[in-house]
């Protein structure tokens, strides 16, 4: 959990035993030899908050639905102790548990109204003509997120409660935080998802143009190696089109650029040398998807286009114990350190960087600052490229699909 979610379940769990609503259920246990510690009521009743909310926050995190608030809302009676407990968006009741469900439905649209105009909780007698029923005081607090007032938490009791008020309140706090979590997981995919996109615009014109040019020329002269170069072609396309998953395999990525280097060989010909260096236990690796192909163009643009020589282009992958360590080198022209820049801080166009800004940018979203890249160059010296990819970190994950390359 991260500060701010320790923070308001703090709070939370110390009005909740303010109130006797998780202390009193809790006793003290001892083993056989009578000197086994679990710790004092508070503790354990503090530990049993913590973990009833740490099952409520997955479902949360993928933000507010029917379907969200009806895995949560259990939860969330349990970690209030109340009579009964719903969730609600602007409109309508999301999911409820507990009883009185029947009757008490079609009062809560009307209840929450003006907190969700108000933004701010409120105690409510429910007026229940069924003498049976419990649910005779209802709290109501909002629930926010970056738009505003997104639904309310309404947590009913049997007697007009203070702690309750402040419990509910602080327990909305906290559902309201792991929404604005999953509104930023969703800005997140969305700029991820969005700049995938502008690298493939970017690459894909002058990728497609060049790649087809250089097997033209092979049709009548080699018909053969002219299949063969379609047939890669073909993959190329098909995995850098692809539309699932953020995350790829470091065996995928480098297969594709293999697929890359030899259209790329079929165009320049002897001009092209390549040298692979790959350690076989960082293949599994997951990393995220084109952040290594648009630096290997980089360095077969910059290090032949704007050349007439030939070239080498050197990728190395080797096992750094908790990290991955990529080395893309070419020895082309290079360039300035100050263009080096301008291109990865994004003042010059796209055009000049093939992806270079964006690739950093992505990996510095994902794994953080320290993890950008490392680029070193001059005029004349030619360029290498260093990325540092963590074996293991949380969110990370390739999603599951068919063979690398399949739509």
């Amino acid at each position: 959990m991260s500060g701010t979610d320790l923070a308001v379940l703090a709070a939370a769990a110390a009005v909740l035993l303010a109130g006797g609503f998780a202390a009193g259920r809790l006793t003290g246990r001892r083993g056989s030899g009578g000197d086994l510690d679990l710790g004092t009521p508070v503790e354990r009743a503090t530990f049993q908050t913590l973990h009833t909310a740490s099952l409520a926050a997955p479902p949360l995190r993928a933000g507010l639905t029917g379907d969200t608030a009806r895995k949560a809302a259990r939860r969330l009676r349990s970690l209030l102790g109340t009579e009964a407990l719903c969730l609600t968006d602007r409109k309508s009741v999301l999911a409820w548990d507990g009883p009185g469900g029947d009757h008490h439905r079609d009062q809560v649209t009307q209840l929450v109204a003006e907190v969700l105009d108000s933004g701010r909780s409120r105690s409510v007698h429910t007026g229940c003509a069924d003498l049976e029923c419990p649910l005779r005081w209802a709290v109501i607090a909002p629930l926010t997120g970056e738009e505003g007032v997104l639904g309310a938490l309404v947590a009913y009791g049997s007697r007009e409660s203070a702690v309750l008020v402040r419990a509910a309140t602080e327990v909305a706090r906290w559902v309201s935080v792991q929404l604005e979590l999953a509104e930023l997981d969703r800005s997140r995919t969305r700029l991820i998802e969005a700049e995938i996109r502008a690298l493939r615009a970017q690459i894909s014109p002058h990728f497609i143009f060049n790649s087809l040019a250089a097997i033209a020329s092979f049709v009548r002269t080699d018909p053969e190696r002219a299949r063969e170069l379609l047939l890669e072609f073909a993959d190329f396309t098909r995995y850098s089109f692809r539309r699932h998953g953020d995350f790829t395999q470091l065996a995928d990525e480098l297969r594709s650029i293999e697929q890359y280097l030899a259209l790329a060989g079929a165009r320049f010909g002897d001009r092209l040398k390549v040298t692979l260096q790959i350690a076989p236990e960082v293949l599994p690796v997951t990393l995220p998807f084109l952040c290594l192909q648009p630096l290997v163009e980089n360095a077969v643009k910059h290090g032949l286009e704007d050349s007439r020589g030939a070239r080498t282009v050197t990728i190395a992958a080797r096992d750094a114990g908790s990290e991955a360590v990529v080395v893309i080198e070419d020895d082309g022209v290079g360039m300035e350190p100050e263009v080096l820049r301008a291109i990865l801080s994004g003042e010059r166009p796209p055009s000049s960087g093939i992806g270079l800004s964006n690739v950093d940018e992505r990996l510095r979203q994902v794994y953080g600052d320290d993890h950008g890249l490392v680029v070193e160059t001059g005029v004349g010296a030619g360029m290498k490229i260093t990325v540092r990819i963590p074996k293991y970190r949380a969110g990370v994950h390739r999603a599951p699909h068919g063979p690398a390359g399949a739509p």
